[in-house]
């Protein structure tokens, strides 16, 4: 029997011409990244590669570099380590968003391996830390990949997310001898099954809530205001979502509202930021029950383990707020996973042939 996985010499070549492998499809799908550990100079590592890159920090280098260099990196580990400590899975000794990005891979592979077999291979990458978008990228040209989908796991576009996850693989794809046919995909901000599947979630954890909340709050990750008077189309995606979602569950808009969180620097951030709006809600209109999801993340991270549930929390809490739910990410969500398939699915076409 013929092994379809094993490197072969060309039918019509000289017998000493080098072996290549089977020719497949790779689907890399990527998310932001995590530290290796919680420790001082894991944390330093990683932060400086994410605070470094010009799509999230865009203060020219001769006045950045000599602040994030000698201040910020000098202290922000420490916190930021804690911050970490927090939410650490201490089982698998990584970051939750490393465990649930391997899980929704697993997910999404074996659901793709059903229907395209061997001709297609499922990977993920982190843009920061490991495992590095280069790395993935090069495994599978080894594996024979002739063409590589990727895709960016955030739903709504952003310079500082989707661009920047994008051009690491493009720099991956510099490198490449036998550069692979590429494609990305666009985000998934509107995609119905998206959408009904938040909708889901937040119907399952208000049905398990021992009182219905009085608002939603949806907390996208904040960006400068500056990014949307200069073209950056997240802040009127993030609103879009927050629409279809609010349209999907059937509600009016006193029952759901839009937030962003996140906000570091002198500059005003898009607006209102989550952290004073909870407060403000219990403060000035008496709300005492609220839930908050976050849309924007794919995974569960650092973002909304420990600033959603612990912090904006805290904040709501000592404004004179009762009762806080915070809604899951879909993370691995069979819901979410068959959303993520579709989207995979609609990129695929004219590549790959369902079995």
């Amino acid at each position: 029997m013929t092994d379809k996985t094993a490197a072969k010499c060309p039918v019509h070549a000289d017998a000493d011409h080098p072996k290549i492998m089977p020719a497949k499809v790779g689907v890399l799908v990527a998310n932001l990244g995590t530290p290796d550990g919680t420790d001082y100079w894991s944390m330093r590592r990683y932060l400086n590669e994410f605070l470094s890159d010009k799509r999230v920090v865009d203060y020219s280098a001769w006045l950045w570099q000599p602040l994030l260099q000698l201040i910020i990196l000098t202290k922000r580990p420490f916190a930021s380590g804690a911050a970490y400590r927090s939410i650490w899975n201490t089982e698998a000794d990584e970051s939750p968003l490393l465990t649930i990005t391997r899980d929704q891979t697993s997910a999404i592979r074996e659901t793709l391996a059903a229907r395209y077999g061997d001709d297609v291979m499922v990977d993920f990458c982190m843009r920061y830390g490991n495992p590095s978008t280069k790395s993935k990228v090069r495994e599978m040209v080894d594996a024979g990949c002739t063409k590589i989908l990727f895709f960016p796991l955030y739903p709504h576009y952003a310079g500082a997310t989707s661009a920047t996850a994008n051009d690491q693989f493009f720099r991956a794809l510099m490198e490449e001898k036998w550069q692979p046919i590429a494609r990305v995909v666009e985000p998934y901000f509107e995609d119905p099954a998206y959408i009904d599947a938040l909708a889901q979630s937040i119907e399952t954890a208000y049905a398990a809530a021992d009182k219905k909340p009085e608002i939603l709050i949806c907390s996208y990750h904040g960006v400068p205001e500056r990014y949307l008077r200069e073209g950056d189309p997240y802040h009127c995606q993030c609103q879009k979502t927050t629409r279809l979602l609010k349209e999907r569950l059937g509600w009016d808009n006193t029952q759901i509202k839009t937030t962003f969180q996140s906000k570091f620097g002198p500059e005003e951030w898009l607006r209102p930021y989550t952290v004073e709006e909870v407060a403000r809600l219990a403060e000035e209109d008496g709300i005492k029950n609220i839930a908050v999801c976050a849309p924007a993340f794919s995974a569960d991270c650092i973002e909304t383990l420990e600033e959603i549930n612990e912090e904006i929390k805290e904040s709501f809490e000592e404004a004179g707020g009762e009762e806080f739910l915070y809604v899951p990410c879909l993370n691995d969500n069979p819901e979410h996973i068959a959303a993520l398939c579709g989207v995979i699915d609609e990129n695929l076409l004219g590549w790959v042939n369902k079995g």
